[in-house]
């Protein structure tokens, strides 16, 4: 048995639960560490006054690539609000149909971030990449030097080989159970080392059973890593926790 105190879920969308507020008491009471993403700079605000107390919830500050075009005239509220979080996120770059046409000021604005991110130092940004691997990562490697922040990429489902270069980046990778029921995903998953990957829900956006998925559903990707990986769900728990101390730097 996991015991749920202990378990990360690096990436959630608490603010887009039916009550908000309850979502963040729910998972700081079961003492799992959640990344609480926002997805525009104007919702920065109540997550860092409902999270600024918790032990085990931190927000973290976003511009979502999907709200890009709708959404661009908050990148100076987005500037003003970064002294504030060490976190980042939802940042990064969509190319799939619906979003293909902002592509280009995506870019301006994650490169915008991740600039930013750099001069400000000490960040640590959960990154979205849907079918932009490439892209993501050249623009990590062009503005975010290794030394000046820390890059979690979200749901990450490039190739073999794009995996191996966000690696040899210094990238982690945040791992949900919906990615692990995905046979080719699973494959990629599989030859990520253990000691870069952190677990992740992305609640509600996917489901446990009929709900959307609770932080302390991240059990349930750490049982799977478990199985692919041959080892007991327990050690896979502890491996995941001391990934997060080490990319948070601490002891």
């Amino acid at each position: 048995m996991i015991a749920l105190n202990g378990l990360v879920d690096f990436h959630c969308h608490l603010d887009l639960y039916p009550d908000h507020e309850a979502a963040i008491l729910e998972a700081e009471a079961a003492g799992v560490f959640t990344l609480a993403v926002t997805t525009t700079p104007k919702a920065w605000q109540r997550n860092l006054e409902l999270t600024k107390a918790t032990r085990y919830v931190r927000a973290a500050l976003g511009l979502h690539p999907q709200l890009v075009a709708e959404r661009f005239h908050e990148l100076p509220l987005w500037d003003a609000h970064l002294p504030e979080t060490r976190y980042i996120g939802e940042v990064g770059l969509d190319a799939g149909p619906r979003y293909y046409r902002s592509f280009d000021l995506q870019r301006k604005v994650f490169g915008h971030v991740l600039r930013e991110c750099a001069k400000a130092g000490n960040k640590v940004i959960t990154v979205h990449s849907v079918r932009a691997a490439k892209a993501v990562l050249d623009h990590i490697e062009a503005h975010l030097p290794a030394d000046r922040g820390k890059v979690v990429l979200h749901w990450f489902t490039g190739t073999k080989s794009e995996s191996r270069r966000a690696i040899e980046m210094g990238c982690y990778f945040s791992i949900n159970s919906a990615m692990l029921d995905n046979e080719r995903h699973r494959e990629m998953v599989s030859t990520i080392p253990l000691d870069r990957i952190l677990t992740e829900t992305d609640g509600p956006f996917t489901k446990t059973g009929e709900r959307p998925s609770r932080p302390s559903d991240a059990i349930i990707a750490v049982t799977a890593l478990g199985q692919l990986h041959n080892i007991p769900p327990n050690e896979v728990a502890v491996t995941i926790r001391n990934n997060l101390r080490r990319l948070l730097g601490e002891p």
